[in-house]
């Protein structure tokens, strides 16, 4: 039990750490979603901590993303307005890039001659973790290791979103949103809130979307695709 809220306190004081490093030095490769989960795969390696000790202690942690992707709802209620304006790209674009996301991810696995098991835990990868958890398990795949694949992928939008920016030279909010919410779930809207608010709102509108077109989408796109 004492193990157990050592590694809870020890995970939120890392994630702490790990922020006020990131606002001393904001670099990409520095960001506590990076960040945070080398460090606690080290300590767990280092002193030999079983996963059941570790978990039991934080996995209310992990229980609070749902929690936490409501609370978007806040900044979508603030900006409702351009929202509202905006509504017809931002649902097209976001539909269209739920159901790329998905079929590209089912196409590579195929390609990799990867598992129908693998495969059908890779293909709601783009959506957010508690949505893509429960479209996997409902395909037949292993929610577990789509966890692992979505945070791969929301880490790896977030670090070469900003790169598609500059080198597109996407300039307004609603693009760079979509972009973000689209590609890299809860990691993008993180890093697209650093763009501004309208940037950021547009984000969790566009992953809230990609999760739920996913989901209701793809037991049919699996068949089609597979």
């Amino acid at each position: 039990m004492i193990l157990a809220l050592s590694c809870l306190i020890g995970t939120i004081l890392i994630y702490w750490l790990a922020k006020r490093l990131y606002r001393v030095v904001p670099r990409v490769y520095l960001t506590p979603l990076l960040v945070t989960p080398i460090a606690v795969i080290a300590l767990i390696e280092c002193f030999h901590i079983p996963y059941e000790t570790y978990n039991a202690g934080s996995q209310w942690l992990t229980e609070m993303i749902g929690p936490a992707t409501v609370a978007l709802a806040v900044p979508l209620y603030k900006n409702f307005a351009v929202f509202k304006k905006h509504a017809a790209v931002i649902l097209t674009s976001v539909c269209s890039g739920a159901v790329v996301a998905f079929v590209t991810s089912v196409w590579f696995a195929e390609r990799l001659h990867l598992s129908t098991e693998i495969m059908e835990s890779l293909a709601p990868r783009s959506a957010t973790t508690p949505i893509a958890m429960v479209i996997s398990d409902g395909l037949g795949g292993i929610p577990n290791i789509t966890a692992v694949f979505v945070m791969i992928t929301g880490l790896t939008g977030m670090i070469l979103g900003p790169v598609v920016v500059k080198m597109f030279r996407i300039q307004g909010d609603i693009a760079r949103g979509v972009l973000f919410g689209t590609s890299a779930h809860a990691a993008g809207t993180a890093k697209a809130f650093e763009f501004g608010a309208v940037a950021g709102t547009i984000s969790s509108i566009a992953m809230m979307v990609t999760a739920f077109v996913t989901l209701g989408f793809a037991p049919w796109l699996i068949k089609i695709f597979s």
